[in-house]
């Protein structure tokens, strides 16, 4: 089998400097893969760390020992255990090609990748906090109006930034009595799931589109203001950011409080407010129930007042 090579990137491509195509390599891996755009940057960046990795040692015949010690290096540098699982994850699907293809003995296998807790990284607002946030809102300018309904829209729905991203005005549309956005969910090719929208979020939705003027029915649903990207789409980026600036600026300001907590707090609060584990599955989509038991077990820890029993019996 041949050796392995070390790379760089010269204009946005893999590129090696010995040994065979990388490049060659590379889209023949991904076509195998069949990953979306998000997951194929990713490996991408996840390969071009390794190879420099190897390069860097000199390595052009990696054996476990190195997959081991790159996994230590991610480990000693502080990498999240969420990224070093990603990174370790698409070199190991790299070596399984490259076995399958008769390239490379796969040298990964049974290599373990950072074990992550089942509990979530990020917190979820208490409903004081959900309010305290809708409430510290002006909502006199365009882009107030804006980031206002995408705060209501996400803290009431659950929707990840990718969904509002890609959401349009013609996916707002009844829905029997009720109005609801059709969305692109993850993973998903086509708008075949959808959200239903209560009263106070589709009047603020429509309190920005008013404000925003003209606009067509396949434009994005909520759009940039800025002189660059004005009627633009926003990207998941500009949304967390929103999100994130509209957090700090009520005072709620934690390096676990993000856009994504607000996803986490729709599902918290339904099921304080009655909701029953089966309708959150269904209010977030999830494909796997055991995703949403995580909610319901943190909420049962929450009202475990086993330390205060204590605490009273010992006087």
């Amino acid at each position: 089998m041949e050796t392995l090579p070390t790379i760089q990137e010269q204009e946005g491509a893999l590129v090696a400097s010995n040994g065979p195509d990388l490049e060659a390599l590379y889209t023949r891996f991904i076509e195998f893969a069949q990953v979306r755009q998000r997951s194929l940057e990713t490996y991408k960046k996840a390969l071009k760390q390794f190879f420099n990795f190897l390069g860097a040692r000199g390595i052009t015949e990696p054996t476990r020992l190195d997959i081991i010690a790159y996994k230590e290096k991610m480990e000693a540098e502080g990498k999240k255990p969420t990224t070093a699982r990603l990174y370790l994850t698409a070199v190991k699907l790299f070596f399984q090609w490259l076995d399958q293809e008769g390239i490379y003995k796969n040298i990964t296998a049974k290599i373990k990748c950072a074990r992550i807790g089942a509990g979530f990284k990020k917190d979820y607002l208490t409903t004081a906090q959900a309010k305290a946030l809708l409430q510290s809102f002006k909502r006199d300018t365009l882009e107030e109006k804006r980031d206002y309904a995408i705060i209501r829209l996400s803290i009431t729905t659950g929707l990840r930034t990718i969904e509002i991203a890609r959401a349009n005005v013609e996916d707002l549309r009844a829905y029997g009595d009720e109005m609801a956005l059709y969305i692109q969910g993850k993973g998903k090719d086509e708008k075949a799931d959808f959200v239903k929208v209560p009263a106070k979020v589709y009047e603020a939705i429509r309190d920005y589109l008013a404000a925003r003027g003209a606009y067509g029915m396949k434009d994005p649903l909520f759009a940039g203001v800025g002189n660059r990207n004005a009627g633009g789409r926003l990207t998941t980026r500009s949304i967390s950011g929103i999100e994130k600036g509209a957090l700090v600026s009520a005072g709620l300001n934690s390096d676990r409080l993000t856009a994504h907590s607000l996803r986490h707090t729709a599902a918290t609060l339904n099921l304080l407010n009655g909701g029953t584990l089966e309708e959150t599955k269904q209010l977030l989509r999830h494909t796997n129930i055991n995703t949403t038991l995580i909610y319901a077990h943190a909420l049962e820890r929450a009202n475990n007042q086993s330390e205060a029993r204590i605490e009273a019996a010992l006087g």
